[in-house]
């Protein structure tokens, strides 16, 4: 019986076939994978012992209708049920794919995050852009054939992933590497400012505080004068 008919917990559903039917010894050590002499040490309470029988039919291994066919007929052997619901292989995961046109920005890309983000580890390198170890120990040595030609470029920006990847990376290079410090502030000359600083008034030069008070003579004394035909105090002499 090939591996894959095994049933699940095959000694406590050995433990429930011996109590709960009259199958043989052979035909439960058939369905249950197991030696007969084992199946008759269980029917006899040497072995097994503490196993709590595990019912083939609530997990849906087996019918009542082939369990009756099989203690009808002693040569018969049980086959273990088709499940309803088929679970999709879990596929291991393949290195990132990186299009043919796109390759040859991949040096430029890995140069720009081993001067960014040296906390990066060569594995999450390899995630982001699809690239070897090889290739990495190269650009960083600059031992690779072009290097003299190559400019640091943000993967982001070629296409080669998503910023949602890199940030995730970035952050869990950090945490693993103990790295507190934030990164430069966007209001630096460097970046832009952040949502607060730009949501602040700015404050206007050569404003009036409100304190300020203004003398009514003073500010009026020129203009009555002026009224008047007279020249105001301040005006020079002709």
């Amino acid at each position: 019986m090939p591996a894959d008919d095994t049933p699940l917990m095959p000694k406590a559903t050995a433990v429930w076939l011996v109590d709960n039917t009259s199958l043989s010894f052979e035909q439960i050590a058939a369905f249950c994978r197991l030696h007969p002499l084992e199946i008759g040490a269980i029917a006899d309470g040497d072995a097994a012992q503490g196993i709590k029988g595990a019912d083939p039919m609530q997990t849906g291994q087996l019918t009542r209708a082939e369990i009756e066919k099989a203690e009808a007929d002693k040569d018969y052997r049980l086959k273990l049920s088709k499940p309803k619901t088929i679970v999709p292989e879990l596929k291991r995961k393949a290195p990132r794919y990186t299009p043919v046109s796109k390759r040859q920005d991949r040096p430029n890309a890995i140069l720009w995050l081993l001067r960014q983000h040296p906390e990066l580890k060569e594995a999450a390198i390899i995630r982001l852009v699809g690239t070897t170890k090889t290739t990495i120990h190269a650009i960083r040595d600059r031992t690779h054939w072009n290097s003299a030609h190559l400019a640091p470029l943000d993967p982001v920006t070629l296409g080669l992933c998503s910023q949602m990847d890199l940030d995730r990376e970035v952050e869990t290079a950090a945490r693993e590497s103990g790295i507190t410090n934030p990164q430069p502030a966007l209001g630096s000359a460097d970046g832009l400012l952040s949502v607060e600083e730009s949501l602040q008034p700015e404050e206007a030069e050569d404003e009036p505080t409100g304190n300020e008070r203004y003398d009514a003579d003073t500010v009026f004394k020129g203009l009555k004068a002026w009224t008047k035909g007279q020249p105001a105090e301040d005006d020079d002499e002709a």
